[in-house]
């Protein structure tokens, strides 16, 4: 059984309110879950102590067992130095994709041949 510790929407419309859970991969999002282990508000200000509240010894017994936090969950988890986040770097993200640069060099022949005359 693959183990996830991820978010578990509540709260109203527009107004979202997460519970942090420890759950099978396999379980829906908002369906059932093993154990409540933290939650997240995401209405608070990013300042605010209570915007995540975790419990830690739950947390680090999960991550034992070997559950598996998902993406936004090991962002809480980093923040609160119970697990190492790896830094994503992908300098190519910005780069214009082949057409692009093509339509760009044909624009820049188009203007060089122009001034030439």
């Amino acid at each position: 059984m693959s183990l996830k510790i991820r978010l578990t929407r509540g709260g109203a419309k527009k107004r979202p309110y997460y519970r942090i859970v420890v759950a099978d991969a396999r379980a829906p999002r908002d369906g059932r879950f093993i154990e409540k282990v933290g939650a997240y508000d995401p209405m608070k200000p990013k300042d605010d102590p209570a915007r995540v509240i975790l419990e830690t010894e739950k947390v680090q017994a999960w991550l034992a067992k070997g559950a598996q936090p998902t993406d936004r969950v090991l962002r809480f988890l980093d923040a609160a130095g119970l697990a190492k986040r790896p830094s994503r770097s992908n300098p190519q993200k910005a780069e214009p994709g082949t057409k692009a640069k093509e339509r760009a060099a044909a624009r820049a022949e188009k203007a060089a041949a122009a001034s030439a005359e």
